[in-house]
């Protein structure tokens, strides 16, 4: 039996095109608390509700993104909203002053809630639906790969170039990431029965049961990408805290070489109780980083850096296959919902940690906190084995 063809022209165009849309989103991404302080004078409280409203926008757009992708052409929304992204970042060029900035920074929330939805459901469409996993992960290694380059490269750009350079850079990025956009042949939209406006056009019904285990989840998450630099610094690690999340990358890349292979041999929830496991085992271990440097700061110092790699391994195990597990769960007429109900319930509570960042770091300490995310994937992972499980195996279309 021949095997179906998984790269083609078309896929490696909207690899790159998702590997430059991305690459322009970290570019900027770690000098924008210095650039708001420098340029427009804001302290820390101001910088965190500026940078908190891109990703809140984006969270309000994507159930309207997949109601829309359902409804209508999915390739000239993903253009638009490409395009829009990309702009943007000719318009901080010319932001004068704070408000204005704020009111750019919504809108390209706005455009990136829509344009990664339209990308990961277009990716589905293009792609065989019997190597759908491995697609899905390989389209997910280019966000990984943008995420170990992107905030290097700008923070480099930002000791030695000006703002304005930085933001070019960016913007040279996204035209070269929407002309591979434009160049995406995909299938015609096949003609479905109008249906009446629900709720279940926003978010996929079915997939509720999974979107708790991955809320769950995603609360240790951010709490790890937010704050782990500041646990660093504060038990003592020496080295870059940069480093972990080039592990935790490195990782996510890793894992997902395999895991889409894995997905497509029907093993869905395995995989996913499989990176559950293993995500749990990472944050008790990185609540005990704190008692570990009192013995040994040696030690510990490498523990710290395997917890990244082993906790890239984790989540890029189970990225591929959560999604594959939503869009399994709909008909393909709602892969917009599914797809765009599967990244709600990730970034949403994310959200909410980047948001409580003040009150994170005056709670008794940074064990406690990540002792508590560790319970949270125990609860997630038993959530899953117990619940999600039996629902995906009575409900799933494929």
């Amino acid at each position: 039996m021949t095997k179906d063809r998984l790269v083609t022209i078309d896929y490696c165009r909207i690899l790159a095109a998702n590997f430059l849309l991305f690459f322009a989103f970290y570019l900027i991404l770690p000098v924008l608390p210095f650039y708001l302080t420098e340029v427009f004078n804001a302290n820390n409280a101001t910088v965190g509700i500026i940078l908190s409203c891109y990703t809140i926008a984006a969270l309000c757009i994507r159930p309207f993104s997949g109601y829309l992708l359902d409804t209508l052409s999915r390739k000239p929304l993903y253009l638009i909203a490409y395009f829009i992204f990309t702009a943007i970042f000719a318009g901080y060029l010319l932001a004068g002053i704070l408000s204005l900035f704020i009111m750019l920074r919504i809108v390209h929330g706005l455009a990136f809630g829509m344009v990664t939805v339209a990308g990961n459901t277009i990716v589905i469409d293009i792609t065989p639906s019997s190597r759908r996993g491995e697609a899905v992960g390989y389209y997910g290694l280019m966000n990984n790969t943008a995420m170990s380059i992107g905030p290097m490269v700008g923070l480099f750009m930002h000791e030695a170039c000006s703002f304005n350079t930085i933001f070019i850079c960016s913007l040279t990025s996204g035209v070269l990431g929407f002309i591979m956009a434009c160049l995406v042949r995909t299938p015609a939209k096949q003609l479905v029965e109008s249906e009446p406006i629900s709720f279940d056009r926003f978010i996929l019904l079915k997939g509720i049961p999974a979107g708790i285990s991955l809320l769950l989840l995603s609360i240790p998450y951010g709490m790890t990408t937010t704050y782990v630099a500041m646990y660093a610094e504060k038990i003592g690690i020496t080295l870059s805290s940069g480093l972990f999340f080039t592990f935790m990358a490195f990782g996510m890349a890793v894992s997902r070489l395999f895991s889409g292979k894995q997905v497509d041999k029907g093993r869905i929830t395995q995989i996913i109780i499989l990176g559950l496991y293993l995500v749990c085992f990472c944050f008790f271990s990185l609540s005990l980083c704190g008692t570990l440097m009192k013995w040994n700061p040696e030690f510990t110092t490498v523990i710290f850096f395997v917890i990244a790699l082993l906790l890239g391994v984790g989540f890029g195990t189970m990225f591929p296959a959560f999604n594959s597990l939503f869009v399994n769960l709909a008909p393909n007429s709602k892969r917009g919902t599914a797809t765009s109900t599967y990244l709600t319930s990730w970034y949403v509570v994310i959200c909410i940690c980047i948001m409580s960042g003040g009150y994170i770091a005056q709670i008794k300490s940074f064990d406690t906190a990540y002792y508590f995310g560790a319970l949270l994937t125990v609860v997630s992972a038993l959530f899953f084995k117990l619940t999600v499980t039996p629902h995906f195996e009575r409900n799933k279309m494929r």
